[in-house]
């Protein structure tokens, strides 16, 4: 049905945004942040044809419907509403941001090209997204930038200044855009400070850390999520995106698809006795869904600060002391000073090896010490836990 003013009023989007479409190509996009924006859409020689009109109550119903009416005049004559009307300002960068993101997703992973989706809705089109790419100048993409250095999130700002640029480039290569005005961008931005993901390598400080983990009073999902972390130590990503059938009880493993990882290799995780209990003990929560474990409020997996979140509840500093990536330091770290083969920690860890002959017999041949070392990891931790005083390697040798 047609919309109304009234029901323009009312519209209000929940867990995603919310298209109502008009009639003449008009549609309206109801945003979560509660913005509503006008949107054209039409067919012209085969090609989809995507406009932002602009933003409700400033353009009335009336004025977005008489806007359509010119479009369609000029679609009827081969005409493209934007070259003919504004030739200067092309495509709104949302519509083309996700284009680009459609015809690019092939090459990712699962998780990223969910992450890189949300990065963009969350950060990127609610300051540029109905700003014509033509229009977006440097200083305009560097505002929305300084938001994420501000908060403190200075890698992730470097990150979506290259997927700004990505979608720009994309634009110039489909006619849609002159340049890439990202590229002036380069050196204003503040420099990453790379340094290692927080860990705790001694034993002492690690079964505080453990007996924390036993005590979490949150919410149990997350508990399991927390006390699988240190048991598995893969990336955190790759937990929280874990399914069901992913999980082989009977065979003690989880299979990690190819196309979750990051290295897109099939990954695959021995479970020890432990972490079976934890999993099964998860499965009346969670086991009738896809994830074992989801977000709150919707079928997706949990937030990827759920781990952090739930690490400085405890009281740990995620940026010194321990953070959700930082169960890979702690388990490498030891594992190498318990002797173990370095190729079966590694292939353990994921980490690629840039020899195709000697990845695939790595695979094969340390299975099944890959199977000893994760039980005999358990064991390790839970005697940790639970009191045994151990020595790490790294502390005696300093000591000498």
């Amino acid at each position: 049905m047609p919309l109304t003013d009234t029901k323009i009023r009312n519209a209000r989007a929940k867990e995603k945004d919310l298209l109502i479409v008009d009639h003449n190509g008009l549609y309206l996009a109801v945003k979560k942040n509660g913005s509503k924006l006008w949107r054209y859409r039409k067919m012209m020689k085969g090609k989809t044809i995507l406009l932002s009109i602009g933003s409700y109550p400033e353009i009335s119903l009336a004025d977005a419907r008489a806007t359509c009416l010119e479009y369609n005049k000029l679609v009827a004559q081969g005409i493209h509403p934007r070259k003919e009307l504004d030739a200067p300002t092309g495509d709104a960068f949302e519509p083309l941001a996700r284009e680009w993101h459609e015809k690019h997703q092939v090459k990712w992973g699962e998780v990223h090209r969910a992450k890189i989706l949300r990065r963009l809705e969350k950060d990127i089109f609610p300051f540029l997204g109905d700003k014509p790419i033509n229009s977006i100048q440097p200083q305009d993409i560097l505002r929305v930038l300084r938001i994420m250095e501000n908060r403190g999130a200075t890698d992730l700002a470097h990150r979506m200044h290259q997927v700004i640029g990505q979608v720009f480039r994309y634009a110039v290569a489909t006619g849609r855009a002159e340049r890439d005005n990202s590229a002036d961008l380069k050196g204003a931005l503040t420099p990453v400070r790379h340094k290692h993901h927080a860990s705790l390598t001694d034993p002492k400080d690690i079964a505080q850390l453990l007996r924390a983990i036993e005590g979490y009073q949150g919410s149990h999902v997350v508990r399991c999520a927390l006390r699988l972390s240190p048991l598995l130590f893969v990336r955190p990503g790759e937990l929280r995106h874990a399914e069901w059938a992913e999980v082989d009880i009977k065979g003690r493993e989880w299979r990690i698809p190819g196309e979750k990882m990051k290295m897109k290799v099939q990954h695959i995780v021995p479970l020890a006795k432990q972490a079976i209990a934890i999993i099964e003990d998860l499965r009346p929560l969670t086991g009738n869904g896809k994830y074992l474990f989801p977000g709150r409020v919707s079928a997706r997996p949990m937030s990827e600060n759920t781990i952090n979140a739930a690490l400085r509840y405890l009281g740990y500093d995620t940026r010194q002391q321990q953070c959700a990536h930082g169960f890979r330091s702690m388990a490498s770290t030891l594992l190498n000073e318990q002797g173990w083969n370095r190729d079966a920690i590694e292939r353990q860890l994921a980490h690629a090896e840039r020899d195709g002959v000697r990845a695939a017999y790595n695979f094969a041949q340390y299975l099944p010490e890959r199977r000893k070392m994760m039980q005999a990891w358990a064991d390790f931790l839970d005697k940790l836990r639970d009191g045994a005083q151990v020595i790490p390697l790294h502390h005696a040798a300093g000591e000498k």
